[in-house]
């Protein structure tokens, strides 16, 4: 097979894609503006990089100054806000209902004599645990608090009693915790959240255009009219362009552009692979080159702050378009090897949509059953994800991750030829064309 051949069949075939982006709004926007409108949509979203002034509310029974001093430290907290004090529980309960506040803080009326009479003084947290994320940085703050108040209170006592200042708070806590955040020390959660939901979206989005830009040509019997045209150059778009025939192209007119152009949905005589190798390379070239400029400012974005290596930074962009490619040629294979654009879409959305659940980022990959981590292992999201918290949030070596880059390269070679494998078979069965 000539080199020629190939190029020629793989720019008739971007040549084929573009001109149906032209004309198709929709198609078009579902390669440059959906994905682009995503990325800026999301990171706008976690534009906060962190998370304050959670809302809560307080029952205070009490009403003394050393319960006015709890309500005082909840507010200067800077992971909470005291919405508002409540006078019945019902009121409160009515709040979190509504979502008015997330947890609620009850001092007893026996508070402060009990700290007066070195008893146990409990506060009570009613906290909605349905919200995992706020109920873990709520319960961290009201116990952070707790802890301040009563440490001041001992200390205090001790004072009283004739102990130095730094003996005291020696016996208040002769055992503490010295944390030290290895990654991510700002608790950021533009870096934790939106730097990894852009890329598991971009996934789908990416498996829903290698579904449909192959599955509408099954749908619309064009298939076999996309190939003679990759191969041979006709009919000629040019030529026929004010043509009805040619307007099948349209998805509006194909039902009629296929019966007037039956010679054209016949089938090939012969089907070369090589060149549907590269004519798949052609229909998909427009989505890879836009997503991979998406992949570019999804990574500017994300590294846009900190101090990354070039080699890191390459590696990761490497693995994304390897991701994106691989999502591309994912969609395609789900949709030819089910003859159906419906079942080809259902498939990816089966797949891609629960993605993000299984890959270990909200999760811990170790806390789910083996059955799941197997099924963890066999999604790409996981392994991309892998190579971009390592190199880009624990700036870990690259050699750790090079794997991960070669793997998505190997499985993206295979998935174009897998796909090629199914379009030939698709293309040898004409009788199966048109299914919805």
């Amino acid at each position: 097979m000539h080199l020629t051949k190939l190029s020629e069949a793989f720019l008739r075939s971007a040549a084929y894609e573009r001109r149906f982006l032209a004309k198709n709004h929709w198609d078009f926007s579902m390669v440059v503006w959906i994905p682009l409108a995503t990325v800026l949509l999301i990171w706008w979203i976690f534009s906060q990089t962190q998370i304050t002034d959670l809302p809560i509310g307080v029952i205070d029974q009490d009403n003394s100054a050393v319960a006015n001093t709890a309500v005082h430290y909840l507010e200067a907290s800077p992971t909470l806000t005291v919405r508002q004090l409540y006078y019945s529980q019902a009121d409160a309960e009515a709040a979190i209902l509504q979502r008015d506040i997330y947890a609620v803080v009850i001092i007893p009326e026996d508070f402060s004599r009990n700290i007066l009479s070195s008893q146990p003084a409990p506060l009570t947290l009613q906290v909605n645990a349905q919200y995992g994320t706020h109920s873990g940085i709520i319960q961290a703050g009201v116990q952070a608090v707790a802890s301040t108040l009563s440490a001041g209170v001992e200390i205090k006592r001790l004072v009283k009693q004739g102990v130095a200042p730094s003996q005291a708070m020696t016996a208040y806590a002769p055992i503490s915790v010295q944390r030290i955040s290895l990654f991510n020390a700002a608790t950021n959660y533009q870096q934790f959240l939106a730097s990894t939901v852009i890329p598991a979206l971009l996934h789908i989005l990416a498996m829903v255009i290698g579904a449909t830009t192959i599955g509408r040509e099954l749908r619309d019997k064009n298939i076999g009219r996309w190939y003679r045209f990759i191969n041979t150059g006709k009919p000629h778009l040019t030529l026929s362009k004010a043509s009805k025939t040619t307007s099948s192209l349209s998805t509006k007119q194909d039902s009629s552009d296929n019966k007037a152009s039956s010679s054209s949905a016949k089938v090939p005589n012969s089907v070369s692979l090589s060149v549907l190798v590269f004519g798949l390379l052609g229909k998909y070239f427009w989505p890879i080159l836009a997503y991979s400029l998406w992949s570019a400012l999804i990574l500017w974005l994300a590294t846009s702050n900190q101090n990354i290596n070039i080699t890191s930074l390459m590696a990761v962009y490497a693995g994304f378009l390897c991701l994106m490619v691989l999502s591309f040629w994912l969609g395609a294979i789900f949709t030819l090897n089910s003859f159906s654009l419906r079942m080809g879409l259902s498939t990816t959305g089966f797949i891609s949509a629960p993605s993000y659940a299984f890959a270990g980022v909200t999760f811990p990959y170790i806390a789910i059953s083996d059955s799941a981590q197997y099924w963890s292992n066999a999604l790409p999201l996981t392994h991309y994800l892998k190579l971009h918290i390592a190199q880009l949030q624990m700036q870990a070596p690259i050699a750790i991750s090079l794997p991960i880059v070669y793997g998505l390269m190997l499985a993206a070679i295979i998935a174009l030829i897998l796909a090629a494998l199914l379009t030939k078979r698709a293309l040898a069965h004409p009788e199966r064309w048109g299914a919805r």
